[in-house]
């Protein structure tokens, strides 16, 4: 400093005569003493901030993106088994969403902390500043929520939206908690299954073994309820397939296979009668069309319920095999009354090949219904030559010889029949309520005797085969689904909190700009600095209160010196005019550069940051 112009640090202050300041001795930085470096915070950097503005706007928009898709899609794949063994599913997608968006939170709450650190000096840097919206402010001791308060009463207002910012994020982590949910659902996805077998006639079918074995298993499901065996739905029979290796929960497969419709085309008679010729002899006779009629006859001492099968063979052709022939059932009661009841069913099976979609239950095997996509074209020795697409009607063989042949024919051939008889008896009220129904027994015959030919044509119509088919695999797995609310909410919350904060701290680095601090400005010793030579300090005592020094500077309005930066204090006379040009003890005075106002203090024109700039060049 020009030591013939420094006054003492004793003299009165031109800017109050309640106290004395020594403003003026503090020495120019970057003319008289080295020009520290400018003070900013990491976390203002308008660069970072604007980052993770952007950032917080993209995962918004990425967050509805997600949660399109996981509508559409139905859900995310995920493992089907934890691979974080000692944790649960719902531990991680609760857990990790809201890992992710702490450091958001976190990141907002400091920059919004920063804000308010800073809003004092930014206050004093606009100068003109009382002593409430300034030395005495003090936004870090508040909560957030008296904060919005004194933000709105002051009308700081890029405070007040930075305080509703940081609030806002803290909505972040609850609803990040809850944005994920993992769902077991069905879900479609193509696949292959392997086709086992297509249309052939097997050629171990006079071995009756399939025919014996599929009219034991008719018997069983009789009497013990049992459903269709696996490629078996009603009247369908289909090449067998199996399904791709692995373990699959609740798991369906649709594939288009071959598949065989069997039709029994059961009717009635349109006239029965039952004549007893002797004690030991009734005779059945049926009439179901002019051409068309057989009978049967029984010994009535054999027992009160009678059953058997024949072959129509005045119904079929003469050239036709007993094997292919129409077939006639029997049905006889003795009613409790003494009453002789009988029926009897006329059936001719047919067979017909089609390309069908159908499915597949991977538990328990069962086929589900059949669509026809089209008939089946190709020519083999069951549509040709030697079948011609005749049904076996499983119930009349041809005669043989062979013991074991003539056991297995007797054991079809009784068993079929044996197992309608013992379906009408399960029926409500036994076996008269079906025979008191015209088409009782027609109906309990219709459906043993299809699923007896359709459990039979897996093995008699259909050859070992290996082939790959494409197929869908439609299992429960488990799915990662976005929840929609908590997605919208978080989208919303996300970019509502970019964009405020983008505009808030670009606005408040433009407020900044006068602002010129070289140290954290939190620390005791930064504070002394900043108003050590202020002299408004004499003005308050060390047990004051609040209000007291809210007292002791009423009429004080205060501001940061362009020259050196520290904080400086005047009384407020109302004058509009504060620069540096005006005398500030109640008039205005002649300004000297050299020496300042009235040569009390050599106070610069030139800024703090003017001076930087002219160090600069």
């Amino acid at each position: 400093m020009s030591g013939s112009a420094t006054p003492t640090s004793d003299t009165i202050s031109p800017r109050s005569q309640r106290f004395r300041d020594s403003v003026h001795n503090i020495p120019t930085p970057g003319t008289e003493v080295h020009r520290p470096k400018r003070y900013e915070p990491i976390v203002l950097n308008i660069y970072i901030v604007g980052t993770i503005g952007l950032l917080m706007i993209c995962l918004g928009i990425v967050l509805e993106i997600a949660l399109h898709i996981s509508g559409r899609s139905n859900g995310f794949s995920v493992p089907e088994k934890n691979v974080i063994t000692f944790v649960s599913t719902e531990f991680l997608t609760s857990f990790v969403p809201t890992l992710l968006v702490v450091p958001l939170a976190y990141f907002w709450a400091v920059a919004d902390w920063m804000l308010r650190w800073y809003q004092p000096y930014v206050t004093l840097s606009e100068g003109n500043a009382p002593a409430a919206r300034s030395i005495l402010l003090d936004y870090i001791a508040l909560n957030r929520l008296t904060t919005l308060y004194y933000s709105l009463k002051h009308r700081h207002w890029l405070i007040n939206v930075s305080t509703l910012t940081a609030l806002s994020a803290v909505f972040m982590q609850p609803l990040a908690g809850s944005l994920f949910q993992v769902r077991q659902v069905p879900y479609a996805a193509a696949a292959t299954a392997t086709s086992m077998r297509n249309v052939g006639l097997s050629t171990t079918i006079n071995q009756l073994t399939s025919f014996l074995a599929s009219a034991g298993y008719v018997d069983a499901a009789v009497y013990n309820n049992l459903q269709d065996p696996s490629f078996v739905h009603g009247g369908w029979s289909a090449a067998p397939f199996a399904a791709p290796a692995g373990s699959i929960l609740n798991g369906t497969l649709a594939v288009n296979t071959t598949a065989i419709q069997t039709h029994v085309n059961c009717i009635k008679p349109t006239s029965f009668t039952t004549t007893n010729l002797t004690s030991s002899n009734v005779v059945l006779s049926a009439t179901f069309s002019p051409s068309c009629n057989a009978s049967l006859s029984l010994d009535p001492n054999d027992g009160p319920d009678q059953f058997s099968v024949t072959a129509a063979s005045t119904c079929a052709p003469s050239y036709q095999d007993q094997n292919f022939q129409p077939v006639v059932f029997w049905y006889y009661h003795l009613s409790d009354n003494g009453d002789a009841l009988g029926t009897a069913v006329f059936c001719q099976p047919s067979i017909a090949i089609f390309v069908v979609a159908t499915t597949m239950n991977l538990n328990d095997g069962s086929m589900g219904a059949c669509i026809i996509v089209e008939p089946f074209e190709n020519t083999n020795n069951v549509t040709g030559n030697p079948l011609n697409g005749e049904a076996f009607n499983g119930v009349m063989f041809d005669a043989s010889n062979n013991t074991y042949l003539i056991a297995r024919s007797l054991a079809i051939n009784s068993g079929i029949p044996g197992a309608i008889y013992h379906f009408a008896s399960q029926q409500p009220n036994g076996p008269q309520s079906v025979f008191d129904d015209p088409y009782g027994f027609v109906n309990a015959t219709k459906k043993i005797y299809t699923q007896y030919l359709s459990i039979a044509a897996q093995t008699i119509y259909f050859l070992p085969n290996n082939e790959t088919i494409p197929a869908q695999l439609t299992s429960d797995l488990p799915r990662l689904f976005v929840e929609s609310l908590p997605a919208h909410l978080l989208s919303i919350l996300f970019i509502c909190i970019g964009i405020a904060s983008l505009i808030v701290h670009v606005l408040h680095k433009r407020s900044r700009r006068n602002l010129w601090l070289t140290s954290p400005p939190g620390s005791i010793a930064t504070i002394v600095a900043l108003t050590s030579r202020s002299g408004f300090g004499d003005l308050l005592l060390p047990y004051d209160d609040e209000s007291r020094m809210k007292s002791n500077l009423a009429g004080l309005t205060f501001r940061l010196d362009k020259r050196t930066g520290a904080i400086v204090a005047e009384e407020d006379f109302g004058v509009g005019n504060t620069s540096d040009n005006t005398a500030l003890l109640g008039g205005n005075g002649d300004y000297d550069m050299k020496m300042g106002v009235n040569n009390f203090s050599p106070l610069s024109r030139t800024s703090f940051k003017d001076k930087a700039e002219f160090e600069s060049s």
